[in-house]
């Protein structure tokens, strides 16, 4: 029997937190989250993509299994990324993993999933997910909705090249 599921905080890091994901890594990633949202697997309510890691704000849609959903996502992107970087085969080792199942891993193992059962938790990781970009470590942006790759410009002033967003409150 499939479970009714609420608003969940996913985080996914990349193998070793290496800064692999440039902008055209990026993009696969968006492409992706588009395509499962057009599927109707799942809704996006917002999300950043970091260089070695992403936060989505997301819930799956009755009839699928959050472990199908999340799987889709990051062996799809996975896919994508080692085909980018097959010739390079010196970026190539850090991520050769020889397991049973795979030579190569692209994302860690551990995702954490945070169940949001509640508005205030939401808005909470949402404002997390947005200023992410702006940490001194980082300082991506002058301003969460200066960086590109997050939905802080949907929430800020309504406007977003990423059409699979939903508002939380919908």
């Amino acid at each position: 029997m499939l479970k009714s599921y609420h608003p969940e905080f996913l985080t996914a890091t990349i193998l070793n937190w290496e800064h692999l994901l440039s902008d055209e890594f990026k993009q696969i990633i968006i492409d992706t989250m588009g395509w499962l949202v057009r599927q109707k697997r799942c809704t996006i309510y917002g999300f950043v993509i970091m260089p070695n890691h992403i936060h989505l704000l997301w819930k799956i849609e009755d009839g699928f299994e959050r472990a199908k959903v999340q799987g889709a996502l990051l062996s799809f992107t996975a896919h994508e990324f080692k085909k980018r970087i097959n010739g390079d085969t010196e970026k190539l080792k850090s991520y050769r993993v020889n397991l049973l199942d795979r030579m190569f891993q692209f994302w860690q193992r551990d995702c954490m999933v945070k169940e949001c059962w509640g508005e205030e938790f939401l808005k909470q990781k949402l404002d997390y997910i947005h200023k992410n970009p702006l940490q001194p470590h980082w300082h991506l942006a002058g301003s969460s909705e200066g960086y590109y790759w997050s939905s802080a410009s949907f929430y800020e002033n309504g406007e977003s090249p990423f059409d699979f967003l939903t508002h939380y409150k919908e």
